[in-house]
C-alpha cells in the first residue's frame, strides 16, 4: 500500500459514501417511520369516522339482520357501532343520544405514538347524526 502525502490525503475520496449515509440514513428512517405513524393515525381516524356514521345509520333505520331487529336499544347501538370499528388495537369509546338532529353517536379515542424515547397521546373524536 502506497503512502499518500499530506496533499494527496485531501483529494483521497474512500469512505464518502459511508460519510453521507451517517448523516442521511438517520434523517430518511426517521420519516419513512414518521409517515408509517401518520397513515396509522389517519387510518385510525377514518374508521372512528365510519364507525359513528354507520352506528347512527343503524341507530335511525333499524335494519332487520337474520330475523333480529338491529339497534333498538343504546347498548346495541353501541355494541354495534363497535363492530364497525377496524382501526388499530385501541379501543374506543362510543355514546349515543337522540337528539334534535335524529341520532347521534359519538365516538373518542386515544391514539398512542411511541417514539421511543417518549410516547405522545394523540386524542381523536368523531361524531355523526343521522336523521
Amino acid at each position: 500500500m502506497r503512502c499518500l502525502g499530506p496533499i494527496n490525503a485531501w483529494r483521497d475520496e474512500r469512505g464518502t459514501s459511508a460519510i453521507e449515509f451517517a448523516i442521511v440514513g438517520p434523517v430518511f428512517i426517521a420519516l419513512v417511520i414518521g409517515a408509517i405513524y401518520l397513515c396509522m393515525a389517519l387510518f385510525a381516524l377514518g374508521s372512528l369516522h365510519y364507525a359513528v356514521e354507520e352506528g347512527a345509520r343503524c341507530a335511525s333505520i333499524q335494519p332487520t339482520i337474520g330475523g333480529v331487529q338491529q339497534c333498538t336499544s343504546s347498548t346495541n347501538i353501541v355494541s354495534y357501532t363497535q363492530g364497525k370499528y377496524f382501526g388499530p388495537s385501541t379501543a374506543p369509546t362510543f355514546t349515543y343520544a337522540a337528539l334534535t338532529c335524529g341520532n347521534s353517536v359519538s365516538g373518542s379515542l386515544n391514539y398512542v405514538v411511541n417514539l421511543g424515547v417518549k410516547q405522545v397521546t394523540v386524542p381523536m373524536t368523531a361524531t355523526s347524526c343521522f336523521p
